[in-house]
């Protein structure tokens, strides 16, 4: 994809699933890519699968600005100015809202939605200074159409819809463009997590799959090329938009 090569990018949740996938992506097309991840022992084996050279990890809470502005500093010193962000970290636990706890609705919100915001905040802050920036947040299809048992998250998720959409309106006489994938169900290590946490969780994979057009289960590799794509210059005249992969689960 055009304009990725040597393109300094900063990726979250990096570590495994999604994130680990776009990042391996990101290294193929050339990019410098720095891993932000608290997993930082997963964080260093997507780096090792992409190579040292062109790749940093760093172990960092991205709900913590004053980690994620040291983190920032220590990329850019090495790879040069920040020219894309990938926000892909996210965490759930499934529950019904009426049985919810609501110290697990500050976690959700923490890492799903204050984090991209801190993100943003430190990052974005720079491109706009220097007048480039791509971004893609990975929001879900559960801030869209709604998921049973993921009602903070589907909260949090709509919010970073909204909040893209904004930013992208205000930024882009700065040159920064903001677009959103929303991922379908999908084997992640988040998903698993999800479905043990559910009561009869062992059989909602089988009855998503069933479900989903496709019929199957979305894998991690299944969006990694979008990544790429937004945060290339084939994307250069869109921004604002949300695009959903979920194998047709969710076209209408």
């Amino acid at each position: 994809m055009r304009g990725l090569r040597d393109k300094a990018i900063i990726l979250t949740g990096g570590a495994s699933g999604i994130g680990r996938e776009a990042a391996i992506r990101l290294g193929v097309e050339g990019a410098m890519v720095g891993i932000f991840d608290l997993d930082e022992a997963g964080a260093r084996a997507t780096v090792e699968q992409i190579g040292s050279d062109r790749s940093a990890a760093y172990h960092v809470d991205i709900s913590d600005r004053e980690q994620v502005t040291t983190a920032l500093a220590a990329f850019e010193s090495r790879f040069g100015p920040t020219r894309g962000l990938a926000n892909v970290a996210g965490w759930d636990s499934a529950r019904l809202f009426m049985d919810s706890d609501p110290a697990v609705w500050d976690k959700v919100i923490r890492i799903n939605l204050y984090g991209s915001l801190v993100m943003h905040h430190v990052v974005v802050r720079g491109m706009a200074e220097r007048g480039f920036g791509r971004v893609v947040n990975v929001s879900s299809d559960a801030g869209r159409v709604g998921s049973s048992g993921e009602s903070v998250y589907a909260a949090c998720k709509g919010g970073i819809i909204a909040f893209t959409k904004t930013l992208a309106r205000e930024l882009a006489r700065n040159g920064v463009i903001l677009n959103v994938l929303c991922p379908g169900p999908t084997e992640t290590p988040l998903f698993t997590d999800f479905t043990k946490d559910m009561p009869g969780g062992d059989r909602l994979a089988e009855g998503l799959a069933k479900a989903i057009p496709l019929r199957r289960l979305g894998q991690p590799d299944d969006y990694a090329g979008m990544i790429a794509f937004l945060l290339s210059d084939d994307a250069a005249f869109m921004t604002g938009q949300t695009i959903s992969i979920s194998g047709g689960l969710t076209m209408s």
